[in-house]
């Protein structure tokens, strides 16, 4: 495992966009992805303990910042606020952690999770955000294989990720309570 980005976190920048490391300042603009109730369906929360990360209140989201800087602190993973340079708003995260699995298709594989304010979920921003992130990404973590849920509702989200070169697979990402977890798209160097 790499513990480079968990000493010092890295700002990717382009554009459009900049990503930095979730504070806690964040959460006014943040507060306004989570309680957009068109873009909760589109959010992964696999694995995440009955968690659908729809968060109607402040406190709720505050509370969720608090756990994410505290997953990094303990290695568990990254959350980054993705700032529109025009606007200087943050329309939403994107989480990263380096999976280990003894049973399922996922070992070895960066998972990476992607959480948008529902007008910002277009297929030119996913694209504008994936050629951001995913080479610096796999390099940091050492990891050639990338992998990111991608309901079937959305499409543009889909379009996306399909463009830049993912495929969906068939198989599902088992979570730490047994559950099997489907529409996953992966991308292999």
């Amino acid at each position: 495992m790499t513990t480079q980005i968990y000493s010092n976190c890295p700002v990717f920048e382009n554009n459009y966009f900049m990503l930095r490391q979730t504070i806690m300042a964040d959460k006014a603009d943040l507060f306004k992805v989570y309680s957009d109730k068109k873009a909760v369906p589109f959010f992964n929360s696999d694995n995440c303990d009955g968690d659908t990360f729809f968060y109607d209140t402040l406190a709720k989201m505050e509370q969720a910042i608090s756990d994410w800087n505290l997953e990094y602190k303990n290695y568990g993973f990254v959350r980054f606020s993705i700032i529109n340079k025009f606007t200087e708003e943050i329309i939403g995260t994107i989480e990263v952690f380096h999976r280990y699995s003894e049973i399922d298709m996922f070992n070895n594989y960066l998972i990476l999770r992607m959480d948008l304010r529902s007008d910002f979920e277009r297929s030119d921003v996913v694209m504008k955000l994936l050629r951001l992130i995913v080479d610096p990404l796999q390099t940091i973590f050492k990891c050639d294989n990338i992998a990111s849920k991608v309901v079937p509702l959305n499409t543009e989200r889909k379009k996306a990720f399909q463009e830049f070169g993912f495929s969906e697979v068939n198989k599902p990402l088992i979570g730490n309570d047994s559950k099997e977890y489907f529409h996953y798209f992966v991308l292999n160097k």
